[in-house]
């Protein structure tokens, strides 16, 4: 709403519908239940949908550089699908008890769902109670019953409360993920692509070597 109110302040300033043409993931719990979870650039599958999208805004604001913006677009989703492409591999290789991605925050449904890995987290996107004792509590007892190799969490909250949880169940912290915060140019992730990569490549890792 806030957003929308902003661009509506503004005088012709194009704006573009980035997600246009992404089927939403409905977030399963807390007071946004059945919203869209709005992380989908998460899932390398979307990313694309994100891309072609950007072009096509730029090239009907510039038509002479068209062919450029889309040829722009195809390289750069071609190094998308190249970085990502065979960690999402290496994760779909795992036996599938170990295909599990837990978190502080449900932020990463759609590159679970692009992963096949089950999700589960602590707490809800947006939600006002994180970390309380029953979040906590109801993680450790299914990370025990399904003896999940590792949990993480996000570069923007405090890991504690995962950090419980794998002290509690035997499983690994795996490590930190990062959603939708980049780092400074010399940092872990100043881009978008460095981003993915890490993220993937923490949760290859971490499910790996984890055990219970």
């Amino acid at each position: 709403v806030w957003f929308a109110q902003f661009l509506g302040n503004l005088k012709d300033v194009p704006s573009v519908t980035v997600s246009d043409g992404i089927e939403p993931i409905a977030v399963a719990g807390g007071e946004y239940r059945g919203k869209p979870n709005p992380h989908a650039w998460m899932g390398l599958d979307k990313a694309l949908i994100y891309i072609d999208n950007i072009a096509r805004a730029l090239a009907t604001q510039d038509p002479a550089n068209a062919a450029r913006y889309e040829a722009n677009a195809q390289a750069y989703k071609a190094r998308l699908r190249a970085t990502i492409g065979p960690l999402r591999d290496r994760i779909a290789a795992l036996p599938p008890e170990r295909r599990w991605l837990v978190t502080c925050e449900g932020a990463f449904s759609y590159l679970a769902r692009d992963f096949g890995l089950k999700e589960l987290y602590l707490w809800p996107v947006n939600a006002d109670r994180v970390g309380t004792p029953q979040q906590v509590r109801a993680v450790i007892d299914w990370v025990r019953k399904h003896r999940v190799p590792a949990v993480f969490c996000e570069s923007t909250v405090s890991a504690a409360p995962a950090r419980q949880v794998a002290r509690e169940t035997g499983a690994a912290y795996g490590g930190v993920l990062h959603v939708d915060s980049l780092s400074a140019r010399d940092g872990p992730v100043p881009s978008y692509l460095d981003l993915m990569r890490v993220t993937a490549e923490t949760i290859a890792r971490g499910l790996e070597a984890g055990g219970t």
